[in-house]
């Protein structure tokens, strides 16, 4: 196969895998929970002009009415107000941690398989022992090593899921770089980097977009996991994990559930969008292999 006729194979490929996503109803959901997170993120001050932060314990733990739409919490903030600014932190950590992963796990994963030998080998080893821990267990023991900050879950997240990464571009750079056309194209003394830029990392890129879409949902879940333990986002900037944990006495469950079951809901719907949205992805871009799922 030359060159030409990869491509051209490509972007027919290209146009049936969007077909198939355009009418695929778990990615019209997915899409829509998503665009709703991203405006509620882009746009809190104008959709609640209550402050998040300011604390007024004159009405804490009011129920929802018209003034309070989720009812206040024991400091008497508002509720909806902190959980849509609240989603601005949800979508920051799971973006950028993502976005670290993703630098990571791809060049080591390009280079890993295409190089190979001793240097896959270094790559693989490491990629063994970070995904030897849980990653709950390692993302906290990362996390309380340093002083809890946004900039620093970020890190960590990325930091943490780098692993996975890699051995997926890893996987999927040995079956590429044995096709035809690129054996054609070292055969011609083509540099290695305009190899991997121009023919194996547009091959390696759609089940890439798919870890990475759910990956955003597991990022979104640890974050709210580190923020409820104390060691995320910090008080008194609103987290869905930091308002859990403020609801979390018994007393409270009890007289005032709004205050962790809104932030519990929210934290829900998020992961559900951008699960529905990767799943109907690995579907449109890999139809053989979801027709070989059960």
């Amino acid at each position: 196969m030359t060159p030409a006729i990869g491509s051209e194979a490509a972007n027919a490929s290209g146009n049936a895998a969007w077909t198939r996503l355009r009418d695929d109803r778990r990615a019209r959901l997915g899409f829509g929970v998503i665009a709703l997170l991203i405006v509620a993120a882009l746009l809190a001050p104008l959709i609640d002009g209550a402050d998040p932060i300011q604390i007024d314990l004159r009405n804490a733990l009011q129920k929802p009415s018209g003034a309070h739409w989720l009812g206040t919490d024991a400091q008497g903030r508002d509720v909806w107000s902190r959980l849509v600014h609240g989603a601005r932190i949800s979508l920051l950590v799971g973006l950028a941690s993502q976005g670290i992963s993703l630098s990571i796990g791809l060049v080591l994963g390009l280079v890993a398989g295409y190089r190979g030998k001793w240097t896959e080998e270094i790559i693989m080893r490491l990629a063994d022992v970070t995904l030897a821990f849980p990653s709950l267990l390692l993302l906290i023991a990362m996390a309380a090593a340093f002083e809890p900050s946004l900039t620093v879950v970020c890190t960590v997240i990325g930091v943490v899921g780098w692993a996975g990464m890699a051995r997926l571009v890893r996987g999927q750079v040995l079956v590429v770089r044995e096709l035809e056309y690129v054996q054609a194209m070292r055969a011609l003394g083509a540099r290695d980097r305009r190899i991997l830029l121009r023919h194996v990392l547009p091959n390696v890129i759609a089940p890439v977009v798919i870890a990475a879409t759910l990956g955003i949902a597991g990022a979104i879940m640890a974050e709210a996991a580190l923020s409820f333990l104390g060691l995320g986002v910090q008080p008194p900037t609103p987290s869905w994990g930091a308002m859990i944990a403020d609801g979390r006495d018994l007393s409270q469950l009890r007289n005032a559930p709004w205050t962790s079951l809104a932030p519990g809901l929210a934290i829900g719907v998020a992961v559900l969008g951008f699960n529905l949205l990767g799943d109907a992805l690995r579907d449109a871009l890999d139809p053989r292999g979801a027709r070989r799922m059960p």
